[in-house]
């Protein structure tokens, strides 16, 4: 069956990110598709992007051929350093995340539920290994705690759910959930939609989902993505 819709690439989920961050904002971008947002945020931009390793001042992704190894995230991907980075200890990194010195945390997730608990650490699987990190200090630490993750499982089943069901990270910490499909606000046990890619209706959302989400009273047309969001 033909979706109706074009869910967004990864790329431009990052970019839909990159845009709600504002100037002067120290941020930390999870392992992941968060470390794609780092991409997306302009040169001439004041925003200081934090990782956990001991890193402020990441820039995009170096261009082929010119990876340093010396120089990488939390996810040991090679990264840029922007004019003014630093380095430091991983004890300086974790106080600063939990002082309450990070302004935006962007992590990704398996779940998140309607009250903003967030599950992106353990699947449950007997005999995994528990691999937390830095996790649970930037979703309690960070002033706002963004999601960025596809709406959907390759199973089909909805990452947005009533409660969660996988081992919970942080509870109540999710604000905004950035999807492939739309961009949802949490708040007080409830989900609002602010945009959503051309061809999705609300009725779609929920049916997708299986949560009962309701429209932006401030946005009732139900806006779509920008196109200055879509570029890859």
């Amino acid at each position: 069956m033909t979706k109706a819709y074009q869910p967004l690439s990864h790329a431009q989920m990052a970019a839909r990110v990159a845009a709600d961050i504002p100037d002067g904002a120290c941020v930390n971008l999870g392992i992941g598709l968060p470390t794609k947002v780092a991409d997306f945020i302009a040169p001439d931009r004041e925003v200081m992007v934090h990782s956990e390793n001991g890193v402020l001042g990441i820039g995009g992704t170096p261009a082929p051929g010119e990876e340093d190894g010396d120089l990488i995230n939390a996810g040991k991907q090679p990264v840029t350093l922007r004019e003014g980075g630093c380095f430091f200890h991983s004890a300086d990194s974790f106080a600063m995340m939990r002082g309450g010195h990070i302004d935006i945390a962007v992590l990704g997730a398996f779940q998140v539920s309607l009250r903003g608990d967030l599950a992106n650490w353990h699947l449950g699987d007997p005999g995994a290994i528990p691999a937390v990190g830095g996790a649970m200090d930037l979703a309690v630490g960070a002033k706002r705690t963004f999601v960025i993750m596809d709406l959907l499982t390759k199973s089909g089943a909805s990452k947005l759910v009533e409660r969660c069901s996988y081992p919970v990270t942080a509870v109540g910490c999710v604000s905004r959930v950035y999807t492939d499909v739309a961009v949802f606000d949490l708040t007080a046990h409830r989900v609002k939609v602010v945009e959503t890619v051309k061809g999705v209706s609300l009725d779609t959302l929920r049916a997708l989902t299986g949560v009962y989400i309701e429209p932006d009273p401030d946005s009732p047309a139900l806006p779509w993505m920008f196109d200055r969001h879509l570029s890859d």
